[in-house]
């Protein structure tokens, strides 16, 4: 079975949940500094970070993740670990991933799924009057 993204822990290091937070929040702010002077930047929203239990890589999930965007984060990597080094305190500071976020499409496909079920229902209705 698939772990919960941002839930790696099983409940078991609740240090991990607390550094998923506090990078997300650390790194949706740096973000926000540089979509300032990086138009790529300003349609990306950090949904989720995971972060695993030795601290040397961290999955940073987008809801938006283009080309421009991606390329964009690649550049600037660099200064998001900065900033993380220097507000948040770790024994390390975790190399980024950064990845579109699944449950997003996921979600989306579920939606299309039940809006055609829906639209089928109701013209299913209309041939039965």
């Amino acid at each position: 079975m698939a772990r919960a993204r941002g839930d790696s822990t099983g409940g078991r290091f609740p240090r991990v949940a607390r550094v998923n937070s506090l990078l997300k929040e650390v790194i949706a702010e740096q973000l926000e500094r540089l979509a300032d002077n990086d138009d790529r930047l300003l349609l990306v929203t950090v949904t989720a970070v995971d972060v695993d239990p030795d601290l040397r890589k961290a999955r940073v999930y987008l809801a938006e993740l283009g080309a421009d965007s991606r390329m964009s984060l690649e550049s600037h990597r660099g200064a998001i670990q900065a900033a993380i080094a220097k507000q948040v305190r770790l024994s390390r500071t975790p190399t980024l991933e950064f990845q579109a976020d699944p449950a997003l499409a996921t979600g989306l496909r579920v939606e299309e799924i039940l809006r055609r079920m829906s639209s089928e229902s109701g013209v299913a209705d209309l041939r039965d009057d």
